[in-house]
């Protein structure tokens, strides 16, 4: 099933675009306000969650979620909740301004992994076109208000009442399904396998904890955590040794300069890759490449 992008909505829902985080460098939730007309629309499958915030503007509101119709009026102080993955029909008759706040599946993941120490299988928001919550109204409304004006620190301030909005939302509007426990802390062995393999693939870019936490959709504090306990290393350990691993078999047995070495696995620059190798190995990697030639 193809998955529509946020900013693909226009497309399925006409509206004049007021405001949007597009430009803002967030990472995992976004936010965009529309004015509105009237409209009779069916939205295809989104990507993301999404929660409807009315700012100006009453109107009588149906939508079909599923199978069942739903009626109430929307306006001021109202928000309409939508679940990723989820086709749906809306229709209203009056112009409206509403402000959509976006979150993606991995966000919402590595919030549920932080505060429950499981990894979540599935996140389903409930079937709520109409809800006055005052704690999700106010995060909307400080989340709007840094799209348009910002400030010192503004990425961390909005970073951390989305993940305050994304708590609320579990506590009371999700049903969050989690994976087969395995060890208590532990990576199961399908988790396991496929960080090897993300890490594998592509030691010679540049890896961040963070990215690959997000392979097995946790935060990069759990996912080092349960990577120690698993491996008996840290991720970076573990990263820095295949790179070193894979700098010794190009040196033995291939003629690649050893600043193309460097390079191909994942170090900054020959030097980098020097004095990494050295401390492991106790020699250079010229040493180490000459010492096979000699024997």
């Amino acid at each position: 099933m193809e998955l529509i992008a946020p900013e693909t909505l226009p497309v399925y829902v006409p509206g004049k675009v007021l405001a949007d985080s597009g430009g803002l460098g967030w990472d995992g939730f976004s936010l965009r306000t529309y004015a509105y007309h009237g409209q009779d629309v069916e939205i295809p499958p989104i990507r993301d969650y999404m929660l409807v915030s009315y700012q100006q503007g009453v109107t009588p509101m149906q939508r079909t979620f599923g199978d069942k119709w739903t009626r109430t009026t929307c306006g001021p102080g109202a928000v309409s909740l939508l679940t990723r993955s989820q086709t749906s029909h809306w229709f209203w008759t009056q112009d409206v301004e509403v402000t959509h706040i976006y979150l993606t599946e991995r966000f919402v993941f590595d919030v549920v992994s932080e505060v429950s120490g499981r990894s979540a299988a599935s996140v389903d928001l409930a079937d709520v076109l109409r809800t006055e919550d005052k704690v999700m109204t106010a995060a909307i409304n400080m989340i709007a208000t840094e799209a348009s004006q910002g400030g010192m620190g503004s990425e961390l301030y909005v970073e951390a009442v989305a993940r305050q909005l994304v708590i609320h939302l579990l506590r009371t509007y999700a049903d969050i399904g989690f994976r087969s426990p395995v060890e208590r802390g532990q990576l199961s062995d399908a988790q396991k396998r496929k960080v090897m393999d993300y890490i594998e693939a592509r030691l010679h870019e540049s890896l961040s904890l963070r990215d690959i936490a997000a392979e097995v959709n946790m935060a990069a504090c759990t996912f080092s955590r349960y990577f120690r306990r698993t491996t008996g290393t840290t991720p970076y350990a573990y990263v820095l040794d295949r790179r070193l691993e894979r700098a010794s078999h190009l040196l033995r047995d291939s003629q690649v300069p050893t600043k193309q070495i460097a390079g191909q696995c994942g170090f900054c620059d020959q030097a980098h890759l020097t004095r990494q190798f050295s401390r492991r190995y106790r020699t250079t990697p010229m040493a180490y490449r000459l010492s096979f030639r000699d024997s």
